[in-house]
């Protein structure tokens, strides 16, 4: 059985105040107290939330929450606000109903969260992609930058809005969003020049003078200190838990999601400044010749920074500060203003910049997140506007505010009724009419065309004459005397002539919320909203581009005499067109109510709780709803919920489910006026039937239960006992198996040792065989050898004693021979001894005369050697003291001279054998021999290259000279700077590509050209409407520049080069380029050039060239970024280049991404 949840299901108090019973004022704050004490923000009322505002963050909004509320039933989970958004978005998607979300509430209810939940759960549950993404993305981010300039801190809420907001998202068929629209109403543009005690301006201020760079500061002439601005007030500056510099970075991330461009950032930011100076501004009286008073400006300082920011001569505001122009037909009155009218007119500007900026801001975001496509949208509608509004002191904004919220409550009761009887005819009940309160009669006491009063406060606003406050109160006064819900003082109804409650200059209104006090003092002037016209002129005139955009109506050539729509006129005809829109879709109510106003959790006050049940007539709703039948179900879920409660519907019915219900109710003796029986549904009229039908489900459930866990002990126990028995088993044949395994291995163990001892027996007993066998046979071999042996040594003794006889013969024969010999040896000698005596006697002596002889001679030769030696000594003495003092003073000079003068020879020399060769582009050198040689050595380096490139340049024909010095100024463009100018380095400047001179099919296009063509090529010139190129032939010549048609050779646009500013480029490998043209010129009337070619380096390199060479005009500015502005016509689109991946090739593309941005994907390189 599929187990489902549903609302009913753990509810603490009641989760749908239709079901509560006893129905009354007390029970149902008691029931709201009762689920904000356990943290259960949200209560329906059938198909309405109410939402308590927490005042801190709950784990209800995490994505598990998001996954576990996608798809379902609106009852079928405990009450939140993602039911809601979910139910809405089911029907948008599945059944193809337009939705509106209406969020309602006072101010620091919670609505602007509200409403933020609601959008990223959309976000969430919608489908994916790039595409997609970008659009939440956009969707959600536009909050943050429309928070900063609509949101103020008040002493009810830190972040209350201060305007109304209605945005409708539009989906395509599968439920994906497209885009959306922002509608604003009323902002409240009055604080921007005052705020009570203990509130803030709006947030921008504080996040730009908290948040901004010094740099940004100092362009904006700003200083951080708060208390050097009139505007804002310092009481409150600082905000516990708002950190506005955070913010501020997070407002100038959104505005770049959303679409911004840098400049108009920057131009908002100059706005924002612009009006902080402009409440410094401070006047001083001046009389006249003729009696009248005059205002002058004080200080000059922040006057003249305010225009230097808005680019407005001074002496013109500051003459439009002084000066009123009124002008009637064809005449013209000047009047002086006093200081009380100069600070008014401050204001006035003041309180119109803002809000135009505002206006502004909400236009441009819609530019940006609109659907581009033209075909018909889903759309869902989320309105976050203010709650009913009931002050101490109650002015002409709570009048309008008040009127709001009366034409809300009117379309929420004819929307409720009306949904009522559309689901009773739909499931066939028969329909009663239900009475209630209808606000129409209030309505049309405010917005009656002949007897409203706000039809009054524009008559009285446009009559000649004195008007005043008082007169519209006389008026008021006479016409609505009468009117039941109207109330004064001064009218002829004598019931409230002495109510001291009512002052004699207010009026009181009975609302559906109840009675509202209003002071009339204002109406007039809130109403009229006046500008000074020469203020609007003076605004025109400036050279800022936004602020022309912002005062239309300062043209003098457009000078409108009629008087502008009232303010009152302006949101009565916006509240019309928003309720024909809401009546249109299909309605959705989330009604937001704060618990205390300390701004604290776990705070419950029950009158100010009560008060707003009452104004916002949450009472009367939980009544329409149940005038009929509190409590509606399908036939399936009801079925499935109660089935249990009947014997014959448990626990499976088998036929229609609504059948199965009849025999249910049947079953349980349920009145059949208590019950009726529609197409799909069951109605149950008394919530008391639903609570006994809960009741006794709950005890059949218990009974179920108990039920359920006996069986399931049984079960397990039953299961218990089958596996142990089943173990056993298992445990016994494993033992078993253990067993009879054992005894195996014993026996065959054991019979293997026997088999080994009986095989060992055996072996041992053939070896001591075999030994036996083979000591016999070596026993035989022994013996035989030694036999062999005896005889053999018996006949060698024999042998040797032969040899020895044979040889004593032969010894003795020569010694005797040797005797013989010897002795005459002997003899010889003896006689030859004799005769070498007397030579050797005869030689002695004439060897003792020779060495006497030379022994005298020697003498001799001494003496006279001695003599020459001295004498030389003598002569060298005698030299070396004549020449000592000059040898001694220039020896070392000389030597080292003669050193040096032979190392730099023999370096000339060795340089000159090992010289490198005459390429400029060879970097060899011979290595340097010795280390005071490095100088000389580095320097002939350089002349010897200098030399070998004159030679190499000198081959150079002028043609090749130009090539080269075209070569020499790309790289002082590019290098370093372009990713796409090293792989240009190696192609040769061909110039005409084309061929155009000799091509005959260009001869028309060259005769057209009367100058010499210096470039001729194919680019691709870039459509703004869609990225892509359409081919064309680009001609330049040192005049102008010429593009073509590819095909028929039609010039399409002659441009002179003076006209042609400055050239963009990005810094990647792509090959688009930019040539922006001088502004005014008769060239720029179509706006710039975007272009394409391969040949990028060298046609910017020749427009360079051109521009260097001419004397008459200034040299081309080549712009190197990834992100530049191209004119089109009167619009700026920002061309930005990214980096992608490779696909379908390496090809660049360009695609347009909205109306002021074109994207140029290049792919990276592998």
């Amino acid at each position: 059985m599929e187990v489902k949840t549903s609302l009913l299901d753990n509810m603490i108090g009641v989760g749908d105040m239709v079901l509560l019973e006893p129905l009354s004022e007390d029970s149902f704050l008691d029931n709201l107290k009762k689920r904000f004490d356990h943290s259960e923000i949200y209560t329906y009322i059938g198909s309405v939330v109410i939402s308590m505002n927490p005042y801190r963050s709950l784990p209800i909004y995490t994505p598990e929450k998001v996954e576990e509320y996608r798809n379902r039933n609106f009852y079928e989970l405990s009450p939140h606000i993602y039911a809601l958004a979910d139910e809405a978005y089911r029907s948008l998607r599945d059944q193809d109903k337009d939705q509106c979300i209406l969020i309602t509430g006072e101010s620091g209810a919670g609505k602007t969260e509200a409403s933020k939940l609601v959008m990223s759960y959309v976000a969430a549950v919608c489908g994916k992609g790039h595409e997609v993404n970008k659009v939440k993305e956009q969707l959600l981010q536009s909050n943050p930058v429309l928070e900063a300039f609509g949101n103020a801190k008040t002493v009810r809420n830190d972040n209350s809005s201060r305007f109304g907001k209605y945005m409708d998202i539009e989906f395509d068929f599968k439920g994906d969003p497209l885009g959306g629209v922002i509608s604003n109403y009323l902002l409240e543009k009055s604080r921007v020049v005052k705020q009570p005690r203990g509130e803030r301006n709006f947030h921008v201020f504080y996040q730009l003078l908290s948040g901004a760079s010094d740099d940004t500061l100092r362009k904006l002439k700003l200083d951080r200190d708060f208390s050097k601005y009139n505007y804002l007030s310092l009481d409150s500056a600082a905000v516990n838990g708002l950190d506005d510099a955070a913010n501020f970075r997070t407002v100038r991330n959104a505005m770049q999601i959303v679409g911004f461009m840098e400049d108009e950032v920057q131009s908002v930011l100059e706005l924002v400044a612009a009006v902080l100076k402009l409440g410094n501004i401070e006047f001083k009286p001046e009389s006249r010749c003729n009696g009248t008073d005059e205002s002058r400006v004080k200080d000059k300082n922040d006057l003249k920074e305010m225009c230097e920011l808005l680019g407005i001569e001074q002496s013109v505001l500051e003459r439009a500060f002084s000066y009123r122009t009124v002008e009637a037909k064809m005449e013209k009155v000047s009047t002086t203003l006093n200081v009380a009218q100069a600070y008014y007119a401050r204001d006035a500007l003041a309180k119109n910049l803002y809000s135009r900026l505002f206006s502004w801001l909400v236009t441009r975001i819609n530019e940006s997140i609109q659907a581009q496509t033209k075909a018909r949208h889903k759309v869902m509608g989320v309105l976050d506007i203010y709650g009913f509004e009931i002050f101490e002191d109650n002015s002409f904004e709570q009048f309008i505010i008040n009127y709001c919220n009366e034409k809300l409550q009117q379309i929420f009761i004819e929307l409720t009724l009306r949904e009522e009887q559309e689901e009773y005819v739909r499931e066939g009940i028969e329909w009663t009419n239900i009475e209630y309160f209808n606000n129409a009669i209030i309505c049309d006491l405010i917005e009656n065309n002949q007897n409203g009063i706000l039809a009054m406060l524009d008559e009285e606003c446009l009559r000649p004459g004195t008007v005043t406050d008082e007169t519209f109160l006389d008026k008021l006064n006479t016409i609505c005397a009468d009117h039941q819900h109207f109330e004064s003082r001064l009218n002829k109804n004598s019931k409230f002539l002495n109510d001291h409650s009512l002052p004699h200059n207010c009026f009181r209104i009975q609302h559906y919320a109840g009675k509202v006090l209003y002071r009339v003092e204002g109406f007039v002037d809130k109403n009229n909203d006046l500008l000074y016209r020469d203020l609007s002129q003076a605004m025109y005139k400036a050279n800022h581009s936004l602020i022309k955009q912002l005062f239309p109506e300062g043209n003098p050539a457009k000078v409108n005499l009629k008087r502008p729509p009232t303010a009152g006129f302006q949101f009565r005809a916006s509240v019309g067109t928003l309720m024909r829109n809401l009546q249109t879709k299909n309605p959705n109510y989330i009604r937001c109510i704060k618990p205390n106003d300390k701004k604290a959790s776990h705070i419950f006050t029950d009158s100010l709780v009560c008060h707003q049940v009452r104004y916002l007539g949450l009472m009367e709703n939980v009544r329409v709803r149940r005038a009929g039948y509190a409590f509606r179900q399908p036939y399936e879920p009801c079925l499935e919920r109660y089935k249990m409660l009947c014997k014959r519907t448990w626990p499976h019915w088998k036929g229609p489910a609504r059948e199965g219900v009849e025999v249910l109710m049947a079953d349980l003796q349920i009145p059949a006026e208590e019950i009726a029986y529609g197409r799909s549904k069951i109605f149950i009229r008394n919530p008391r039937t639903l609570f006994f039908l809960e009741e006794k489900r709950k005890q059949c459930l218990q009974d179920l239960a108990t039920l359920i866990q006996k069986i399931y002990r049984g079960w397990k126990c039953r299961t218990h006992f089958l596996l142990m028995k089943k173990s056993q088993i298992v445990v016994a044949a494993w033992y078993r198996r253990y067993a009879q395994q054992k005894k195996y291995r014993n026996i065959k163990s054991a019979t293997t040792v026997v088999q080994s001892y009986t095989r060992g027996w055996q072996a041992r007993k053939l070896l001591r065989e075999l030994k036996y066998q083979k000591r016999c046979e070596e026993a035989v071999t022994t013996i035989a050898a030694f036999w062999h042996g005896t005889q053999a040594r018996l006949e060698l003794r024999r042998l040797k004693q032969e040899a020895r006889n044979k040889h004593a013969v032969t010894v003795i024969w020569a010694y005797w021979q040797g005797t013989k010999a010897r002795r005459e040896l002997r003899q010889l000698k003896e006689e030859a001894r004799n005769k070498h005596a007397v030579s050797v006697i005869w030689a002695g002596w004439q060897g003792t005369k020779a060495r006497r002889e030379l022994r005298r001679l020697k003498e001799e030769a001494r003496r006279k050697h001695a003599v020459a030696l001295i004498w030389a000594y003598w002569q060298g003495l005698k030299v070396r003291r004549e020449y000592r003092k000059f040898f001694r003073a220039n020896a070392g000079k000389k030597i080292y001279d003669f050193t040096i003068q032979r190392i730099i020879q023999k370096y000339f020399l060795g340089l000159k054998s090992n010289m490198p060769s005459m390429s400029p582009i060879d970097k060899k050198w011979p290595a340097r021999p010795y280390g005071f040689l490095d100088g000389v050595h580095t320097e002939l380096r350089k002349i010897f290259h200098h030399w070998r490139c004159k030679k190499y340049r000198d081959q150079f024909t002028e043609e090749k000279k130009a090539v080269y010095e075209e070569k020499l100024e790309a790289s002082e463009i590019f290098k370093g700077k372009k990713a796409l100018y090293p792989s240009s380095v190696s192609q040769p400047f061909k110039g005409d590509y084309l061929e155009i001179s000799k091509n005959p099919k260009y001869q028309k296009l060259n005769s057209a050209v009367d100058e010499k063509v210096l470039l001729a090529d194919v680019v691709n010139k870039i459509n703004r409407a869609n990225g892509k190129g359409t081919p064309r032939i680009f001609l330049l010549t040192k005049k102008n520049f010429v593009l073509a048609d590819q095909k028929t050779g039609q010039v399409k646009a002659s441009i002179p080069l003076p006209d042609v500013t400055s050239v963009s480029v990005s810094t990647q490998k792509d090959g688009f380029f930019a040539l922006k043209l001088k502004e005014g010129s008769a060239s720029a009337v179509k706006g710039d050039f975007l272009l394409s070619s391969e040949h990028l380096i060298e046609i910017i390199t020749k427009l360079h060239r051109i521009g260097a060479t001419a004397a008459d005009r200034e040299k081309l500015k080549v712009d190197i970024s990834d992100e530049f502005l191209v004119q089109f016509k009167q619009d700026k689109v920002c061309v930005k280049f990214i980096q992608s991946s490779p696909k379908n090739g390496n090809s660049v593309s360009c695609k347009r991404k909205n109306n002021r941005l074109l994207e140029v994907s290049v792919p990276t390189s592998p």
